[in-house]
């Protein structure tokens, strides 16, 4: 019985729902400023992934990698729906 793909959806989803409330979160405490610290770390775990002989690793560091690039998009978007009154302000967080 292969195992890998069940494995690989499973992790998916959980990265997935791990980083939709760390973009809710990074965008209330810091704003949409923080965009090249998701785009680093996405580029080096699709960077890393080349490099890891186990399979199923390499493919979840690579989907971690490719959703943190996503998640540059999805702070973007969630800075809008901030505006649009759908998700709370921070009212102590400074813009520039």
């Amino acid at each position: 019985m292969h195992l890998n793909g069940l494995i690989a959806g499973f992790g998916t989803f959980i990265i997935i729902g791990v980083l939709h409330p760390v973009v809710i979160k990074v965008e209330y405490y810091f704003g949409t400023k923080v965009w090249p610290v998701f785009l680093i770390l996405g580029l080096v775990s699709i960077c890393f992934s080349f490099f890891l002989d186990i399979t199923i690793l390499s493919t979840l560091l690579s989907v971690m990698g490719f959703s943190l690039l996503w998640s540059i998009r999805e702070l973007f978007e969630q800075k809008k729906r901030v505006e649009k009154g759908w998700f709370p302000e921070n009212p102590n967080k400074k813009y520039i």
